[in-house]
């Protein structure tokens, strides 16, 4: 491993790659309401303006994150009557509680991080704040830093910082930087090194996966260049080389942490794994490989493969489960054993057994989708062995999602699309579809987010739009553009957004 930072011995001319390059925004953050009474805002994501592979094929990576300890400094309030601020955040937890009340179990740091893919319990729920709704590239723009390379791997808030992945050397070279929450100033860099070039698509730059954290530690997923642990300086607490992972669409899994475990999904290749580690040393805990119908690329009968789908940890019948998709089924592994407790066929298409987003869960209910018009699945969770037959509630055979990962909020999904470039209201319990909106028309593949009532997706060409939860009708609130090609999805964090493009990192708020 390389190690640049403060005190860091820096890479000669030759080798230096490019720094992260920081812009703060001199201008007073107007527009907004005052802190007490912030108004929601979405942020922006956005995707790359490069093509998918042939047949819009590419997996993209979102990873569960979970939020970091409480920084004495800046996190440690105590709810009064004279902080309307943090009875704010208090009504907006609650909220979430209430919307959620299935729950997801996972222990949390600072309540206003997002130290995971997809928040701070995987679901893709905000629980703190409300957030700005209307910004661009200048407006309302705390800072913004250059970035070295383009990623599909989101921005994580953890501890007072920013962590977002990034790559060089064709990918040999993939690295993990902390930024500084307060003025995007990059605090320390970790590069580790692989051997040989892997293969990947455009659309799917190396980074693909979504660092976690729990405040204390920060966990990053490079695929072949391995897994690695650092304390909140940069220092390294463990590495695994858990082998090599090869495959045409590149990698996009993302490290889920749950109490004192690191939870990974491999993700495709010819080699195909679930795994649980110790927190603490990185010490395996559980192992389980993953059957293959086919070479890990490509099926039996030669359709393409793989599951880019980041688990989320659900609390069951008073024990957590690994809910994780598969390119053919869904399956729920007891947390402590790593056995399978339940499975769920029916991912599996006539074209493809592809899956790219995480399971959408809450109320007890599970919905999958299945990537580039494969199917899509509600599900009744728990039971035992295959419950496809008892736990399945619907089947649709053919979907419009490709990528994006939906949001589950009073029994409805709320899904963007990637071929159609539309957003939909589809009811848990049937699948059927309510509603349908164009919207902004782009390509989707960040996932959709609830925060401070409203919400939020961002398009691959830069708009995000944000929207109200209603089942009733596509109700548009705003529409925001940075006009900056991405795929990742934005973390949101005490009243502020951090928006990863293809260039810049963004930080967005009051």
């Amino acid at each position: 491993m390389t190690a640049r930072g403060e005190t860091d011995t820096r890479p000669t001319a030759a080798t230096r790659r490019p720094r992260a390059r920081l812009e703060t925004s001199k201008e007073p953050v107007v527009g907004l309401p005052d802190s007490g009474a912030r108004s929601d805002r979405a942020i922006k994501g956005l995707q790359g303006s490069r093509r998918p592979p042939r047949d819009g094929r590419l997996p993209h990576s979102r990873t569960a994150r979970r939020p970091p300890i409480i920084d004495s400094k800046r996190h440690v309030r105590t709810p009064s009557r004279r902080n309307p601020t943090m009875r704010r955040r208090l009504a907006a937890w609650l909220m979430a509680c209430a919307v959620f009340p299935f729950g997801l179990g996972i222990q949390l740091g600072a309540a206003e991080d997002w130290g995971m893919f997809r928040g701070p319990q995987g679901n893709g729920v905000a629980p703190e704040g409300s957030y700005p709704t209307a910004w661009s590239s200048t407006e309302h723009v705390v800072w913004k830093v250059k970035l070295p390379s383009p990623a599909n791997g989101s921005p994580i808030v953890a501890n007072g910082r920013v962590f977002v992945t990034s790559s060089a050397d064709k990918g040999r070279e993939r690295s993990l930087i902390c930024f500084d929450r307060a003025n995007g100033k990059e605090v320390w860099t970790r590069t580790e090194r692989c051997k040989d070039e892997m293969p990947t698509h455009a659309s799917n730059p190396y980074g693909g996966s979504t660092p976690a954290s729990d405040g204390e530690r920060v966990v990053v997923w490079h695929a072949t260049a391995g897994l690695h642990a650092y304390d909140m300086a940069g220092k390294p607490v463990w590495s695994r080389d858990l082998g090599e992972f090869r495959h045409q669409w590149g990698y996009g899994t993302s490290p889920v942490i749950h109490q004192d475990r690191v939870y990974l999904h491999s993700g495709p290749g010819k080699r195909v794994f679930v795994a649980a580690f110790r927190l603490a040393d990185g010490t395996t805990v559980w192992e389980t490989e993953e059957p293959q119908d086919g070479n890990g690329e490509t099926r039996a009968d030669g359709r393409d493969m793989g599951s880019w789908s980041t688990p989320v940890v659900v609390p069951v019948d008073g024990a957590n489960q690994l809910v994780c998709a598969m390119p053919t089924r869904l399956n729920a592994y007891d947390c402590e054993s790593g056995k399978i407790v339940w499975s769920c066929n029916g991912l599996s298409g006539p074209n493809y057994s592809v899956v790219s987003g995480s399971p959408i869960v809450g109320d007890g209910l599970c919905v999958i989708h299945a990537g580039f018009r494969g199917p899509s699945m509600g599900i009744r969770i728990g039971g035992q062995g295959d419950i496809t037959a008892s736990g399945r509630l619907w089947l649709e055979t053919r979907n419009p999602e490709s990528i994006s990962t939906g949001v589950l909020v009073d029994g409805h999904v709320y899904r963007a699309n990637g071929g159609p470039g539309t957003i939909e209201c589809v009811d848990a319990k049937t699948g059927k579809v309510l509603w349908k909106a164009r919207a902004a028309g782009e390509n989707y593949w960040a996932s959709v987010i609830l925060a401070g009532g409203h919400l939020y997706v961002t398009g691959g060409k830069g708009t995000t739009v944000v929207f109200k939860a209603d089942p009733a009708e596509f109700a548009e609130v705003a529409r925001n553009k940075i006009d900056e090609a991405c795929n990742a999805t934005p973390a949101f964090s005490d009243g502020q957004i951090f928006v990863r493009t293809f260039e810049n990192l963004y930080c967005v708020g009051g």
